[in-house]
């Protein structure tokens, strides 16, 4: 049976660019993001999850009827560890050793993959947040300054994986999305060693050919990128453009602060003195005021209605 394998990054952060890049090597098979285990683990929280047929009920139930089990608790996730390992195994090919499961909100559920998966494998994939922050704002936003849905992977998803990564660092991997664009380096083979797998510098150049499928993952990063190239690593800048971005991201990556950065591979002095040099202009700064105003006032009528619904739904 194969192994699963778990590339945990934010959107925005490459990651589809190094599961094409492993998904060229013969001993791992993947799907363009299965999200398959987010409604298995959701199924058992009270937080972050609302359902018509009643969550708190259904989560208790759920609860009830592991305990009840003759292994209790470890019956249940051990039936879920074989579910979710035979439909890995089942879109794998024969001689597979691991399915790619790269689904970027798992930073949400990041501890419970290291629960039921003691025996997978786990990379973590870090970018400079700010370049993914202009990558979400271009790729997403259409080059508004409007994080909606995507507030939640710039904070919650910093905090989570970081947090992660540094209380399982013995049994993971992690590399810079910078170092992996450059073919050169050294970030490629060591990410193959430590899954065990001959690197394969081939792979580099055949990933171009990789079709992911499916309607997931980044289609935008597939058509760009047939080769590997450091092209994208300054291309943040441009986006950071007028004084009201400039501080945003200032206090952005103080926010992150010097220890999560370090984490991650990066310098919270050496990215505020790269903010601070960049050139400024009033491009789109009027409506970079009003949609900042308006994000502000929808958050909070948002944040409202959320808590009314769970106090609702805890009666």
């Amino acid at each position: 049976m194969t192994r699963p394998l778990f590339l945990l990054s934010l959107p925005r952060a490459g990651s589809t660019v190094v599961q094409r890049v492993l998904a060229a090597h013969e001993g791992i098979a993947t799907a363009s993001e299965p999200w398959v285990l987010l409604p298995q683990l959701y199924a058992r929280r009270l937080e972050g999850i609302y359902t018509e047929y009643g969550q708190l009920q259904s989560t208790k139930a759920l609860s009830d009827f592991a305990t009840a089990l003759p292994g209790g608790e470890e019956d249940y996730v051990a039936e879920l560890r074989r579910f979710i390992s035979r439909l890995y195994d089942g879109a794998s090919t024969e001689g597979t050793v691991y399915f790619l499961d790269k689904t970027p909100r798992y930073y949400l559920v990041v501890e419970d993959l290291f629960r039921v998966f003691p025996e997978a494998r786990f990379v973590f994939l870090w970018r400079n947040p700010l370049a993914v922050l202009a990558s979400i704002i271009e790729t997403w936003a259409h080059g508004k300054w409007s994080f909606g849905w995507w507030r939640m992977d710039l904070f919650e998803g910093v905090a989570a994986l970081t947090g992660a990564y540094e209380r399982h660092a013995e049994q993971a991997h992690a590399a810079r999305f910078e170092d992996l664009l450059d073919p050169a380096s050294a970030a490629w083979p060591g990410l193959f060693a430590y899954l065990g797998l001959p690197f394969d510098r081939g792979a580099l150049e055949r990933f171009g050919e990789t079709d992911l499928g499916g309607r997931m993952g980044d289609p935008t990063g597939q058509r760009r990128y047939g080769s590997l190239s450091t092209e994208p690593v300054e291309r943040w800048k441009a986006t950071i453009a007028n004084p009201f971005r400039k501080a945003w991201c200032r206090r952005y990556v103080r926010w992150i602060g010097p220890e999560r950065l370090g984490v991650m591979g990066y310098d919270l002095d050496a990215l505020l003195a790269e903010v601070n040099a960049l050139p400024s202009g009033t491009h789109l700064m009027l409506s970079d005021l009003l949609r900042a105003a308006y994000g502000w006032r929808t958050r909070r009528w948002r944040d409202r209605a959320l808590r009314k619904l769970i106090t609702q739904a805890r009666w």
